[in-house]
């Protein structure tokens, strides 16, 4: 079979500017300068944390590293590896509800390797499945893309130019914000199509942090999201790095992968790990 190659791109971040010093990056728009720099063939690497904090102790965290590529308007292919990790109480709660699919996520990382709205997984959560098919990747179809952030996509430009926007300082190439979740939503379709719409209260504060050139080394983000009839706390923080490499990423052989449906009494419903 003819393998599949997704071209990928990067977002570079604001406008170089020439003898322009760090200090000097609030003065340049971010949001023109993420546009113009989006480009086919390019990528960007990321190392990112999450948290989240259920009522009752209950903690949810996860590594994720990796490589994202874009297309001109944004993410459009990525090539990930996750760890997933449960506090105590929130482990025998998982084990009791889920247990395949927490043993699995325990024992090992996953993999996801992402183009347009198909995910193939790996790793040992979908390690049963994978013999039994002789496959390497379960394919999941109409699926978002993981986001770089489990809260604030910085590489999609409506949400950066909403985070410049509600901005409550920059200088020395740091933004410090806070923004309602409702209003995040009203304008960031990655925000909007993870968490929905429809927030009474909530809030959330974010930091990024620029490098010499004006590329978004690092976001860190805390939030309160409101769940039911409580709240959860999250916490977040992406590193980039390697701005501009160029990357393609291969998705697998359409004979190396079983789709979902062919073996959905042995895997996760959705793609495993803290994107769901």
């Amino acid at each position: 079979m003819k393998r599949t190659i997704v071209g990928v791109a990067v977002v570079a971040g604001m406008v170089q500017l020439t003898a322009v010093p760090a200090q000097a990056a609030s003065a340049s728009d971010p949001v023109k300068a993420l546009q113009a720099e989006l480009a086919p063939g390019r990528a960007v690497n990321l190392q990112a944390t999450a948290k989240i904090t259920y009522p009752g102790d209950r903690v949810v965290t996860s590594t994720v590293d990796g490589t994202v590529g874009f297309g001109s308007r944004g993410p459009v292919a990525s090539d990930l590896g996750q760890s997933v990790q449960y506090s105590d109480r929130l482990l025998r709660e998982m084990k009791r509800s889920s247990p395949k699919e927490t043993e699995g996520l325990q024992a090992g990382p996953v993999r996801l390797i992402s183009s347009g709205s198909v995910s193939y997984v790996s790793g040992p959560v979908v390690e049963q499945a994978l013999m039994i098919a002789d496959a390497s990747h379960v394919r999941y179809s109409g699926v978002k893309q993981p986001p770089s952030n489990l809260l604030l996509e910085v590489l999609d430009p409506a949400t950066l130019k909403a985070l410049v926007a509600a901005r409550t300082s920059w200088k020395d190439g740091i933004l410090k914000g806070a923004i309602k979740p409702a209003k995040l939503a009203a304008v960031s379709d990655p925000f909007a199509s993870r968490y929905g719409t429809r927030f009474k209260s909530g809030k959330i504060s974010y930091t990024l942090y620029f490098g010499e050139k004006g590329l978004v080394r690092r976001v860190a983000v805390k939030a309160t999201l409101p769940v039911s009839k409580t709240t959860v706390q999250v916490e977040s923080d992406t590193r980039f790095t390697d701005w501009g490499r160029e990357v393609t990423v291969n998705v697998p052989l359409r004979g190396d992968a079983i789709d979902r449906a062919e073996v959905k009494d042995e895997v996760p419903a959705g793609v495993p790990g803290i994107w769901n």
